[in-house]
């Protein structure tokens, strides 16, 4: 089903902090219509929640494991979890 909703939990480590990763990241999920929210953690990753439709939420995987352009993604762990039900995108 293409408009069935997903969710991921999406793990980034590497150069991900302090290169605009999080705004990026609100921005590519407003243009795909993906709701959720990022955050930078203690630990230097940053993680993500996305859902939204299944399509849409790949395409955010996917752009998610390049970053902007000064990021270095050493790498992206995705898990499937339940959707939350989320409303916007946020920066956390």
């Amino acid at each position: 089903m293409a408009d069935e909703v997903v969710a991921r939990r999406l793990t980034a480590s590497g150069r991900v902090q302090g290169v605009f990763f999080r705004d990026g990241t609100q921005r590519e999920a407003a243009r795909l219509g993906v709701t959720g929210w990022v955050r930078n953690c203690p630990d230097g990753t940053l993680e993500a929640h996305a859902e939204g439709p299944a399509a849409a939420v790949a395409e955010l995987v996917r752009w998610c494991r390049e970053g902007p352009r000064h990021a270095d993604v050493e790498e992206l762990r995705v898990s499937e979890i339940a959707p939350q039900g989320c409303t916007r995108f946020e920066i956390r």
